[in-house]
């Protein structure tokens, strides 16, 4: 644990890094996945509504990226209620990101292919991974 414990700021600052990215990907999904002749059929409002979601997932990863890098160091300490509290948050998130990805999504998305499968469980781990990332920040390193 103590090489987790030695290495937690950096490990934080590659999930910040990750979730600015995600961030990022999230807002060619669109394009990237081919979904506008699915988006043009759906009703005006759950349109809009699928768009400003991905817009505010979109902003909230980028909070969670911009908190991780600027307070690293106070994440990986636990060093106060607030760096926990937000630690906590961020793997809650997370987890419950992992866990639908498995408990959520049709398997017919992905099994039978060898690419999307590998991308479903490099997401669910992914995912995950994250989840345990802040999780051992708030627990102060499991020191």
């Amino acid at each position: 644990m103590k090489l987790i414990h030695d290495h937690l700021p950096l490990l934080l600052r590659l999930a910040a890094l990750a979730q600015l990215s995600v961030a990022l990907l999230n807002l060619s999904l669109v394009r990237l996945m081919k979904w506008q002749p699915d988006l043009s059929r759906m009703s005006l409002l759950v349109r809009e509504v699928f768009q400003i979601h991905l817009v505010f997932i979109s902003i909230t990863l980028a909070i969670f990226g911009a908190l991780t890098w600027r307070f690293a160091s106070e994440l990986a300490a636990a060093a106060n209620p607030i760096a926990i509290w937000i630690a906590l948050a961020i793997a809650a998130f997370w987890a419950v990101r992992s866990v639908m990805q498995c408990a959520h999504y049709s398997t017919t998305h992905w099994r039978g292919d060898p690419l999307r499968t590998a991308i479903h469980w490099l997401l669910f781990v992914g995912y995950g991974a994250l989840a345990s990332v802040y999780v051992i920040a708030a627990t102060g390193g499991a020191q």
